[in-house]
């Protein structure tokens, strides 16, 4: 019998991965290769563009390869999905020959240009037009560096031969072999040359930046009929490619964020939230960032994005300088084995704070010992940390929002950790989801190209079968939570 099943692409910074999915969302087939950055001057990040794509080809080929060994059928992958890393950049000429190595979304070499544009009084008009704050985190500023530093790439503007893209596009250029320059809205939103509210590139700013010159991509809704492609020959016949989306919008999309006042918080390194606000952008007051959740042909949602600095970061320090454990997974059970916080507060402004504080010369603090206190009760200060800075972004979504949260859905490696989540759901006072995919992005991006391809025929439909999917209610301490948590604030006040 045969089935629908949608090949997803999810090219990261540091992996490229592919798998194959079922349209219940259980994986057929599943490959991973590493990608490799350079770092040729202290705070510069590069990747090479070709190393990028072919990744791409030798991880599709090994997919496939298990796909068939497991007696998969290639005639049943009816379409492919792509997600990517956002903000990496990539900049290549009429041929396709790249002007440039890649541009990574770490890359801290345009932070001059940053500043000029602020002293320029830029910042209110790009912030209202593109919903983003002037930071070298975001590929516009990248591409002004490129175009005022790099002969190469400067004569090729000035010609009219430069041809800008993020990964998606870089990759959909290739797949279809030059024949189709398109990229998503999710990821245009992320240039600082994108109006949020016409869905158009801003010709105005790109004039002011410089770059009015610069070849840009049709943008599209996430699922739309980009191209197809036989993937340099693995495929006997070429597929559709029906899905684009930035990999942390991927992410949300793959988590069920389909309505407003539903999130996704990828607990990694630092940590992130993705807040779906609706038909209409917000424009942050507070420092989070505006920019597009998801799209289809008839329907944009918005989403306001707030960045917290120090997460599973915190946890790493307190293991490798303080040595006060020597597996990360041990720190649940000593964070339950103290009967409450005991007034200890941990505040992990390591590199300062983040969302909504926005104080980056702030630094790390741990308050409240007592001769009673051991270290369990500073590993629970560590994690309880998390859902408090989680709580301070929330808040300020739904101020500046009008909308109260749903449901927030975890992933990342901290997700993991039952009492950080059982302690979100208390602290919110609303159920908190992990679907237990550690492959999110991929499942977003392999939605949306199924919606795009009528494997699933709308947003509301899709059924998903994850065995592994946990919910976690609000439980008896929620008074407790909200008691810690004033203690929290008290302490970010006087850090302030």
């Amino acid at each position: 019998m045969s089935e629908n099943l949608i090949l997803a692409i999810d090219q990261g910074t540091s992996s490229t991965k592919s798998l194959i999915f079922k349209k219940g969302g259980e994986i057929m087939a599943k490959g991973s290769i590493p990608l490799k950055s350079n770092y040729p001057k202290p705070g510069y990040v590069e990747q090479n563009p070709e190393e990028i794509y072919q990744s791409v080809i030798k991880l599709v080929k090994l997919c496939l390869d298990q796909f068939i060994l497991n007696g998969g059928n290639i005639v049943d992958i009816k379409t492919c999905g792509i997600s990517n890393q956002r903000e990496t950049l990539i900049v290549w000429d009429k041929h396709g020959n790249p002007l440039h190595p890649a541009v990574v979304w770490q890359c801290k070499r345009s932070i001059e240009i940053c500043e000029r544009l602020e002293k320029e009084g830029m910042l209110d008009e790009i912030h209202k037009r593109t919903g983003l704050i002037i930071d070298p985190y975001f590929s516009g500023s990248k591409m002004i560096w490129l175009n005022e530093n790099d002969q190469t790439v400067r004569k090729a503007v000035e010609g009219g031969d430069a041809y800008f893209g993020t990964v998606d596009s870089w990759l959909l250029y290739n797949l279809t072999r030059g024949d189709k320059y398109y990229t998503d809205y999710t990821n245009a939103s992320r240039t600082l040359f994108f109006d949020l509210k016409s869905l158009r590139w801003d010709k105005d700013l790109l004039d002011k930046f410089g770059l009015k010159k610069l070849n840009l991509t049709e943008s599209r809704p996430s699922f739309f009929s980009f191209g197809e492609s036989n993937f340099n020959g693995l495929l006997e016949r070429s597929i559709m490619i029906t899905g684009m989306i930035g990999d942390s919008h991927a992410a949300a999309f793959g988590e069920g964020c389909y309505l407003p006042g539903t999130a996704k918080a990828t607990l990694g390194t630092g940590f992130s939230i993705l807040w779906n606000v609706g038909s209409k952008p917000v424009f942050s007051t507070k420092g989070m960032v505006s920019t597009i959740c998801w799209s289809t042909n008839d329907r944009i949602d918005y989403a306001l994005e707030g960045i917290i600095v120090s997460c599973g970061a915190t946890i790493e320090w307190l293991r490798n300088q303080l040595g006060l454990f020597t597996d990360s997974k041990v720190t649940e059970k000593m964070a339950t084995s103290v009967k409450d916080n005991h007034g200890v507060y941990l505040i992990p402004a390591f590199s300062g704070l983040g969302a909504p504080h926005w104080k980056m010369d702030a630094r790390a603090l741990i308050a409240g010992l007592t001769f009673g206190c051991d270290k369990n009760h500073v590993v629970r200060a560590a994690l309880e940390s998390i859902p408090y800075q989680i709580k301070d972004v929330i808040v300020a979504m739904e101020e500046e929002s009008g909308v109260g949260i749903k449901e927030i859905n975890v992933d990342g490696g901290i997700s993991a950790n039952q009492f950080v989540v059982q302690f979100l759901s208390d602290l919110l006072k609303t159920k908190v989801v992990n679907i237990g995919l550690a492959d999110v992005s991929a499942l977003g991006a392999a939605l949306i190209a199924g919606i795009g391809a009528g494997i699933y025929q709308s947003v509301d439909r899709i059924k998903l079968n994850l065995s592994d999917s946990k919910t976690y209610s609000p439980g008896l301490d929620q008074d407790l939570a909200s008691q810690y948590y004033e203690g929290w604030k008290h302490m970010i006040e006087k850090l302030k």
